[in-house]
């Protein structure tokens, strides 16, 4: 019996030392590829700068040569940065626009969709899946359709994180993962990873594991595969409560995601969080770090907001951990108060943990102040622009009221016959003049404020009523006046007054407007008012 309980103590002890060497082992090697992650980055960076050389190559008249160059370039953006990706996806749209090709056309608003999916913008993605026909797709695009929506449902369902929406949106997910699954090659990465997916939403985690375990056994898989599986395995022991063999799955998605240059990731995030809460705060914090760098590289909105929530917390939690030990320290050094030698000892060693303490203390107040000064400096700067084309082209108005009314003064006072060179003088003002230069001022300056707004304008639009300007021509009337009330001025005598027209006339062309656009006419000036500046 004895001998059994020895051999068992042994078993358990060889068990938790090669656990613990296999996560050092991990950990060594991540902390390596975070130190190396320029070098992937830059050749990423490499290769889209041969696919837009490329690209450069291709004439301009060539619009399908067009079309394949630009999906070459949106999908070595897409895990990489959101903003070049999503100006790819809207080149797609134009140029399938250009073609007239439907089937280009809805494959250019799928990839759309999924970098609106990946930066946490819900209702842009719903909005632009639900206007994909699939009647034209072969079943490789049919099925990446339905992995978007499963997508889309799954993380409205880890978003929403409750009793009431999350079961009816893993459902809804399920339903779109079954979808795609009869379109799968049974023996392709694709089937096996969202056959496992979908096991781990229904609770099935013995099966979702056995074919997670057939992926991360298969030596073929990419980075971004090996990273895509280990990530999503994780989840499943973390449901098992088995947080080491999470916190190793999540450690190898995170290199390979590293060594892919794949920026729009949750597994360093998920593993910093993981190693939070086990206490190891110094590899938590280096980890939350990357996380957070690669969701601004990135750009992703909903991953900053989930990485801002936790730093704090550790970077409270370090705090916490200096003033115990500093609290520690002051208890040893009262109670050896009486021993000389001792004492002088643990006071050097109590001014140096205090000076530690402070240095940490003001490296976080000043990087606190800092964040606040950026963020004020941008909602002022914001503020200004917005405020400042108002003011602008209000007073530019008020002036030009004036002049016309100073017009008619010189004039009354030439018919009765005071000075000649009056008359002159009032003569050389041309109102229609100022009045275009006063538009075109306010032109050219909203558009260097808001440089997309046209564009984003006629997405609103079916092809056949989009907006196409003359030659010269900055905006002309309909989009002047959406412009005016995206800067603020929704009063329709307001803006009837800046641009010389009647309020019917006003009310008139925003009726039309709203009327041709493909978005409800009570939702089209919030659409408009979302618009963003530079």
């Amino acid at each position: 019996m004895k001998l059994r309980i020895l051999c068992l103590m042994l078993l358990v002890l060889s068990t938790t030392a090669w656990a613990q060497s296999k996560t050092d082992s991990l950990l060594a090697e991540l902390d390596r590829a975070i130190e190396t992650s320029a070098r992937y980055d830059e050749a990423r960076v490499q290769s889209i700068q041969q696919l837009k050389q490329l690209a450069g190559k291709v004439p301009a008249t060539d619009l399908p040569a067009r079309f394949n160059s630009c999906l070459q370039l949106y999908e070595a953006y897409k895990i990489f940065h959101y903003d070049s990706a999503y100006n790819y996806a809207r080149q797609l749209q134009q140029t399938a626009s250009a073609l007239n090709d439907p089937l280009r056309s809805d494959l250019a608003r799928m990839k759309l969709s999924f970098i609106l999916l990946s930066s946490g913008m819900f209702k842009e993605t719903y909005d632009s899946l639900q206007t994909i026909r699939l009647d034209h797709f072969p079943d490789s695009l049919k099925a990446e359709y339905y992995t978007y929506m499963a997508r889309y449902y799954y993380d409205l369902a880890d978003y929403d994180n409750d009793q009431y929406h999350t079961p009816a949106y893993n459902n809804k997910g399920t339903a779109y993962v079954d979808s795609a699954l009869q379109l799968f090659a049974p023996q392709s990465f694709a089937f096996k990873y969202y056959s496992g997916l979908r096991n781990i939403r229904i609770g099935r985690r013995e099966e979702a594991a056995h074919y997670f375990q057939a992926l991360m056994n298969d030596p073929s898989l990419s980075y971004h595969e090996l990273a895509l599986t280990a990530s999503t395995l994780s989840d499943n022991y973390i449901q098992n409560g088995k947080t080491d063999t999470a916190i190793h799955l999540l450690m190898q998605a995170a290199i390979a995601d590293i060594k892919s240059s794949t920026k729009e990731t949750a597994a360093i995030f998920n593993l910093a969080s993981l190693l939070f809460k086990q206490g190891d705060l110094k590899s938590a914090s280096t980890y939350i770090e990357k996380a957070l760098n690669d969701a601004f590289s990135y750009g992703a909105r909903q991953r900053k907001i989930q990485v801002s929530a936790i730093l704090p917390l550790i970077e409270a939690e370090k705090v916490n951990r200096v003033e115990s030990e500093k609290r520690t320290l002051i208890t040893y050094a009262a109670i050896v108060t009486l021993l000389l030698g001792v004492l002088v000892t643990l006071i050097i060693i109590i001014f140096r943990q205090l000076r530690k303490l402070k240095l940490a203390q003001q490296i976080i107040t000043e990087a606190n102040i800092k964040q606040q000064e950026i963020n004020h400096k941008l909602s002022e700067a914001n503020k200004f622009k917005d405020e400042y084309i108002g003011y602008f082209f209000n007073g530019n108005s008020e002036f030009y009221a004036k002049m016309e009314k100073f017009k008619k003064n010189l004039e009354v006072k030439v018919n009765d016959r005071k000075l000649e060179e009056i008359r002159l003088l009032a003569n050389t003002i041309n109102i229609k003049k100022e009045k275009e230069e006063l538009l075109s001022n306010f032109d050219r300056i909203f558009l260097k404020l808001f440089p997309h707004f046209i564009d984003e304008f006629n997405t609103m639009f079916a092809p056949e009523d989009k907006i196409h300007l003359k030659e010269n021509e900055l905006l002309n009337t309909d989009l002047r006046i959406f412009a005016l009330i995206r800067m603020g001025i929704h009063d329709s005598e307001k803006i009837a007054r800046i641009l010389e027209y009647s309020v019917n006339t006003i009310n008139t062309y925003k009726t039309r407007i709203k009327n041709k656009s493909i978005v409800p006419n009570e939702e089209f000036e919030h659409r408009i008012m979302e618009i963003k500046s530079i």
